[in-house]
């Protein structure tokens, strides 16, 4: 699968034995939850490493004056947590980057036809110039639901090259699609899978994230 896209597997000991978790299907709602949490925070700070604009200064230490960096808090972020399943990723990446800013967008897959539909946009009609978005979807199979939210995200001011996608399991029917219409987009995910099922689900997988981390 040849891709325009850059898609980050880090190989970190702890993604792989929390995506091992997650994909259990013994694995109880409460500690899928977790697992989930636990993803969203390592990948989170793979997403943004090199990337927040920072600034240098000075602070005063017991000891001395010494030189400083710290994210610029000038720079607008945003984190998009898709509706249901992103949701289970928020609370430690909004721990990672305690600055941003939560936008909520609901979409929801139909069944048959397998198109996405929105039933809950809470993202401004406008973005500040130069804000950078996380966009939280921890499943990445037909490219439906993503390509709907980059599409949501783009019309209203931001540059496809600041936005980063925080995915647990990706498939290359998505990844296609993100590569053909977004070249040089990053994705950081736990792992790519081998394809969907006849039903769009992500094989192995790890199930429905949204279903499984909340106990439906």
């Amino acid at each position: 699968m040849t891709l325009q896209l850059r898609v980050y597997v880090p190989e970190h000991p702890l993604i792989k034995h929390w995506l091992s978790v997650a994909r259990d299907v013994n694995t109880p709602p409460v500690l899928f939850k977790s697992a989930m949490s636990e993803l969203g925070r390592w990948l989170t700070y793979e997403a943004v490493r090199n990337w927040l604009p920072t600034v240098d200064t000075m602070v005063q230490t017991p000891l001395t004056e010494c030189a400083a960096t710290f994210v610029n808090p000038q720079t607008p972020i945003g984190i998009v947590p898709i509706l249901r399943a992103g949701l289970a990723l928020l609370d430690e990446a909004q721990k990672v980057i305690p600055t941003a800013a939560i936008y909520h967008l609901g979409l929801v897959r139909d069944e048959s036809s397998l198109e996405p539909a929105c039933y809950l946009n809470k993202l401004p009609d406008r973005f500040a110039p130069q804000t950078r978005i996380v966009i939280l979807e921890p499943m990445l199979a037909t490219g439906g639901s993503i390509m709907m939210a980059m599409k949501e995200i783009i019309s209203r001011g931001v540059s496809p090259e600041l936005i980063r996608i925080i995915s647990i399991v990706a498939a290359p029917p998505a990844l296609r699609q993100l590569s053909k219409n977004y070249p040089g987009l990053e994705i950081y995910t736990a792992i790519i899978d081998e394809g969907l099922n006849s039903k769009g689900y992500i094989v192995p997988g790890l199930g429905d994230a949204g279903d499984r981390s909340f106990g439906t």
